[in-house]
């Protein structure tokens, strides 16, 4: 299980990239993080493998550079 974040949590990351958010609008960003979180969780465990893809994207590559 995804340990989830908290308010205190979440304003420190706040802080960190400089923003400075008021209660009311952690309150308001605290439910989506905590489930876009859960949610990348779930993908890392879906397409997480032991083996390695037999091919992968460079957009460099594809952008003829």
């Amino acid at each position: 299980m995804v340990p989830e974040i908290t308010i205190e949590g979440l304003r420190a990351m706040g802080e960190g990239a400089g923003l400075r958010l008021s209660d009311e609008e952690l309150q308001r960003l605290l439910p989506g993080i905590n489930r876009a979180k859960k949610q990348a969780a779930e993908l890392r465990e879906i397409i997480a493998t032991a083996t390695e893809p037999a091919t992968t994207f460079d957009a460099q590559q594809r952008a003829g550079k």
